[in-house]
This record gives structure tokens, C-alpha cells and sequence, in this order.
């Protein structure tokens, strides 16, 4: 299930190491100077908030909504900061319209993103009434407050909006979204089948039999007699039983990615060929990068894409000491997961790749040098993605 690496750029990247490359740059360079030094090694020291986008937006009301999945507390402050509606409802679009019904002039709803938006921010832009989704972890003013009720976040959330500190997180266009999720789905089946194997594995490995020839990766190697070296029947069923799922399993992710591809195909066919032409990048990575991203124009900067896939350290200082970093889970896990993906088959394949990345380990450390090769893949892919260009070998270890 691994991403296919592009082999003629490796070989370009191999016959064009160490020479100059043309006036097109889309490698992790000096392009464009980002607000974040990311890969360097060198600490971010702008604050995370500074780069958070807030909803400033002017409106005659403020709707504040505690979602849950079968309730919603909504609390409507106007432009006086005056609270005109406060209440618990059931989850359903009728009890929602309804109470909001005399606000609807110039109202705007503000939610914190949890699993239950969707049909929350479809209802509102149905009924063309201006929808902002709350992301979650910058939510401080919520999770910190001594005491804690839907009423007193619902009001909280209306407050936000209106006084403009209400953090923006990115509300996925509807047309794509469940082709995101479905991909996300297919990952876990992915993990799920992993950890069959492994089970496989590690029975084997209890009883001390021979190690297995090859790889039970693939669906070559593992045949129906593969149960038989275990002398226990409850050791083979279980082992059977793991056969059997896998099986099925491999069935259901073949079928998903066929669907994911076309898909892609049809929803941004010249994004995807571009994301592949990387080395490293193959289907399933193009697709992870895809989808995730979405669109490359809602990140102003090459830093502020890198921060959002998780491929930039942000440390924490005060009165001149450093105080260790934080923010590591604030930004898109699967796109870090495709990153570093991509940045282990690009080292597997690349012969110059490699050769670059254990000159960096002299210098910074394996795990450094990874790191920056991750920030690197990740700003040739910002800058590929938004001018529509294909992966560029010659300047790529040079930029």
C-alpha cells in the first residue's frame, strides 16, 4: 500500500546534482520567506497567535452554538453585546431555523469544530446565513474558565464573535468532504490490517517457529496452510480468522483507493499529477496531500502551510528562557504522516537524496536531518501546488 516513488525524476535528481537549475524555483529554497524557519533547526519565535486567523466580521447578531450530537445550546448576543436568546435545543435544523428566525437579518453562527458540524454549517449555508467554525485547541477562553456548562460556552462563543478573537478553523467545502473522509477511513482500515499482521507475527514469534519466508504483506505470501505450523486448533482458528480478515480487508482498500483515484481525477486532475511528479509522492500519498490540503491559496505563506502540516517547532520563551516547545498537536496529523512518508521513499529511492540527507546527519543528527528533509518536501510542494508546475529536480537539493 505504499506510495510509488517517481523514477525519472530520481535519475534527473541523480544527473543534476550539484549543477544549477533553471530560473523556475519550487524546492524548499529561499523563495519565499516564510514565517516560520521550518527544517532549519532554528526555533520559530513568532507567537502561534499571531499567525491565527481571527473572525472580525460586523454583525447586527452573534450567534454562540454548543454543539453536541444531539443537542445544540445557542445563545444570541446583538451588536450591544445585549443578549436577546438563550437556550437549549434538540439537534435538528427545523428547532434551529426556528429559534433564530428573528435574528436572521445579519446574523452570523460561530461553533467549535467537533465531530458534529457538518450539518450545522450545510444548514447555514443552505439558508445563506454566515457560518464560522471555532478551532478547538485555541478555544482558551472555554477550556480554561473555572466552571464549565453548555450555557457558559455557548455564551462564550457569541462573546468571541463579537469582539473579534473568535479562531478560525477551515470549514471543508461539502462537495469534497466526504471524499476526504473516505480516505481518512480507508488509513484506518489500513492500520487495522497492519495490526493482523503483526498478530500473525507475534503468535509465531510466541512458539518460537521459524521466521516466515517472505513478507505477509503482500497477498502472494500467505496461503491457507499458513495456520498449519501451529499444533493448537484454538491458535489456528485465531490465526485463520486473522487470514480471513486481512483478505477481506485487502478486497476493501483496493476498492476504496479505486474510488479515491477517480475521483481525484475528476475533482483536480492537473493538482494531482503535479503532487506526483515529486519523488516519493505516489497515489495514495497525492491523494493524502489532495485532500487534506484542499486549497493552497487559504495559506498566505510557504510558513504557514509548513505549521499546519506539523513540520515546524515552535519554542516557548519568557523573560529571555527557554522554556522547552509546544504546539506539536496543532495542525493536520495526516499530512505530517504523508511528509514523513514521502521523505523515507524519497531517501529509498534517490541515491543523490540520500547521499544529502547523511551529510546532514554529520551536521544535525539523523533525526534533525529527516526533519528538514520532511520542511523541505513540504515547501517544494506549497510552491508546486501553487504555481502549477511540476516538480523541479534540478534545483530541489540545491534551493
Amino acid at each position: 500500500m505504499a506510495s510509488m516513488v517517481t523514477g525519472r525524476a530520481c535519475r534527473q535528481l541523480k544527473r543534476d546534482h550539484g549543477r544549477a537549475g533553471p530560473s523556475v524555483e519550487v524546492s524548499a529554497g529561499s523563495l519565499a520567506a516564510g514565517n516560520h524557519d521550518a527544517g532549519s533547526g532554528r526555533p520559530v519565535t513568532k507567537e502561534a497567535d499571531e499567525t491565527m486567523r481571527r473572525y472580525t466580521g460586523q454583525h447586527r447578531f452573534y450567534a454562540g452554538v454548543d454543539l453536541h450530537a444531539r443537542s445544540l445550546f445557542t445563545h444570541v448576543l446583538d451588536d450591544r453585546g445585549q443578549t436577546v436568546f438563550e437556550r437549549d435545543l434538540p439537534a435538528s435544523p427545523a428547532a434551529f431555523l426556528d429559534a433564530v428566525r428573528p435574528f436572521r437579518d445579519g446574523l452570523v453562527v460561530g461553533a467549535e469544530c467537533m465531530f458534529a458540524w457538518y450539518w450545522l454549517a450545510d444548514l447555514c449555508e443552505d439558508h445563506a446565513i454566515p457560518f464560522v467554525l471555532g478551532h478547538a485547541l485555541y478555544m482558551k477562553a472555554i477550556h480554561g474558565g473555572k466552571a464549565k456548562t453548555d450555557r457558559i460556552d455557548a455564551g462564550k462563543l457569541a462573546a468571541m464573535l463579537r469582539g473579534g478573537m473568535f479562531p478560525m478553523a477551515y470549514v471543508y467545502p461539502r462537495a469534497k468532504r466526504q471524499t476526504r473522509d473516505l480516505l481518512r477511513r480507508r488509513s484506518f482500515f489500513v492500520r487495522q490490517r497492519a495490526q493482523f499482521i503483526a498478530h500473525i507475527q507475534n503468535t509465531n514469534s510466541q512458539f518460537n517457529l521459524p521466521l516466515f519466508p517472505k513478507k505477509l504483506t503482500y497477498a502472494g505470501n500467505r496461503s491457507a496452510d499458513l495456520a498449519d505450523r501451529f499444533t493448537d486448533p484454538s491458535t489456528k482458528l485465531s490465526v485463520t480468522g486473522d487470514l480471513n480478515l486481512i483478505a477481506a480487508y485487502d478486497e476493501q482498500i483496493a476498492a476504496l483507493e479505486r474510488h479515491l483515484i477517480r475521483h481525484a481525477k475528476i475533482d483536480d486532475p492537473v493538482t494531482f499529477g503535479l503532487l506526483r511528479s515529486v519523488p516519493g509522492i505516489g497515489p495514495i500519498l497525492g491523494l493524502v496531500l489532495l485532500y487534506e490540503i484542499d486549497q493552497i491559496g487559504r495559506f498566505p505563506e510557504a510558513g504557514n502551510f509548513l505549521s499546519y502540516s506539523r513540520l515546524v517547532r515552535c519554542d516557548h520563551e519568557s523573560a529571555g528562557k527557554k522554556k522547552g516547545s509546544g504546539g506539536k498537536k496543532i495542525g493536520n496529523a495526516h499530512l505530517k504522516w504523508a511528509f514523513s512518508e514521502a521523505a523515507c521513499l524519497m531517501v529509498r529511492a534517490c541515491p543523490a537524496v540520500r547521499a544529502w540527507k547523511q551529510r546532514q546527519e554529520r551536521k544535525r543528527g539523523k533525526r534533525k536531518a529527516l526533519a528538514v528533509l520532511e520542511a523541505k518536501i513540504g515547501r517544494t510542494v506549497y510552491h508546486l501546488w501553487r504555481k502549477q508546475v511540476p516538480f523541479d529536480a534540478k534545483r530541489f537539493l540545491n534551493g
